[in-house]
């Protein structure tokens, strides 16, 4: 799901190059915008800015999703359902009839879409007959009973066998995700990295809806002009596609993960802890250090070469073998903490060689591709490499 996550967010950025060519003429050296992806389960927001005279792009700021997809109005409905006929028998109906719930959840979704700022007449969402059927058995009466029970005014039931919503109800079913969207969009503005921006590109399926527009635009009050694409429900895959052709066009990005080795350092009393001391040799050691090349969402060019240089802890090694970890946590101090993951291994093999240096030194390099990184580690003295590929986008 995570390498889901990250692939489409790359599809988010290279699905607006395809935009921004209609507003070619309008950018300038430094243009910034915004794109934000509303899928069904996420919102994700990403900062780019324009690098002329290629129209390369730069990441300024990280991708960065919260709960607050489309379904949340879906979470939104379910609740008025259990308000109106009983948690007990919303749970029960959806364990006894699945095929029915999902009728219903499909009839609410389309008319989910037509739900607009400006909406006067009721919308209609039709009941399947087993809910009503089933209600009956389950309660004793009818859904009309329960509806003129009910203290949920907003909700009338329609002699054709269907609820019927006044578009201010099915509008509060937005509210809460809509609220959550425009407070992520507001603290995304306040941030220093985020000034001037030229475009708000709005994306992905739950961007086709006209109140999210509606809220997106009063939150701008002018300040950025908001586009949204044709085909709003298909950006993702047309990105995914120029994608493919073009990973190449973001020259600057925005580490996703933290990423380093593990290695050995000399201990340092009061700054080690204790548990981590190893005695080899009557040499003191640290264990479980990670050296970080690179840290999450730290700005990193195309083609960047990072390098360190390290000595075995045995003169004597005859193969050095080096791991490398990644972490979505900023500031990493050892590969046992939480949320630390082994991601490569180099295995340089030394042996059958010998050293005139009196310490030998291994270079361990990391490069930042178009989509992965290239992790190396060299034998100084001999020359001798060994290489290993990790994927930039599904770790």
């Amino acid at each position: 799901a995570k390498e889901h996550v990250r692939r489409n967010r790359q599809s988010r950025t290279f699905m607006v190059e395809n935009v921004i060519g209609e507003l070619w003429a309008e950018l300038e050296e430094g243009d910034r915008y915004v794109v934000v992806d509303c899928g069904g389960g996420t919102v994700d927001l990403t900062v780019h800015q324009i690098r002329l005279p290629e129209g390369h792009l730069k990441e300024l700021y990280k991708a960065s999703g919260g709960p607050y997809g489309s379904i949340g109005i879906d979470y939104e409905f379910e609740k008025l359902l259990c308000k109106i006929f009983g948690q007990d028998f919303i749970d029960q109906f959806k364990i006894k009839r699945p095929a029915a719930w999902v009728d219903l959840m499909i009839a609410f979704e389309s008319r989910k879409r037509a739900a607009a700022p400006e909406r006067t007449n009721p919308l209609n969402i039709n009941l399947p007959f087993s809910f009503i059927d089933y209600y009956k058995k389950f309660r004793g009466h009818s859904v009309e009973h329960a509806l003129r029970k009910s203290n949920v005014d907003f909700v009338k039931w329609s002699s054709q066998g269907m609820l019927r919503m006044n578009p201010d109800a099915m509008n509060s079913l937005f509210k809460p995700t809509i609220d959550h969207i425009i407070q992520h969009l507001t603290e995304l503005f306040e941030k220093p990295e985020v000034s001037d921006i030229k475009f708000l590109f709005l994306v992905g399926g739950f961007a086709e809806s006209l109140l999210l527009q509606q809220a997106v635009q009063d939150m701008l009050q002018g300040r950025s002009r908001i586009i949204i694409p044709h085909d709003v429900g298909l950006t993702i895959l047309k990105g995914a596609v120029l994608f493919g052709l073009d990973p190449s066009i973001i020259k600057v990005r925005r580490s996703p993960l933290t990423y380093g080795v593990g290695v050995l350092n000399r201990f340092v009393e009061g700054k080690h802890p204790p548990e981590k001391l190893l005695v080899k040799d009557g040499t003191r050691w640290c264990t479980d250090v990670l050296d970080t090349f690179i840290a999450a969402d730290q700005s990193v060019a195309l083609g960047e070469l990072v390098k360190r240089s390290y000595t075995p802890a045995k003169p004597s090694q005859q193969v050095i073998v080096i791991h490398v970890y990644c972490s979505e946590k900023e500031k990493v101090g050892f590969i046992s903490e939480p949320g630390v993951r082994k991601c490569g291994t180099l295995r340089l093999d030394v042996s059958g060689t010998e050293s005139t240096a009196p310490r030998r030194e291994i270079q361990t390099l990391m490069q930042f591709g178009d989509t992965e990184i290239r992790a190396m580690a060299v034998d100084v003295s001999t020359g001798r490499t060994v290489k290993a590929s990790i994927d930039f986008l599904s770790h």
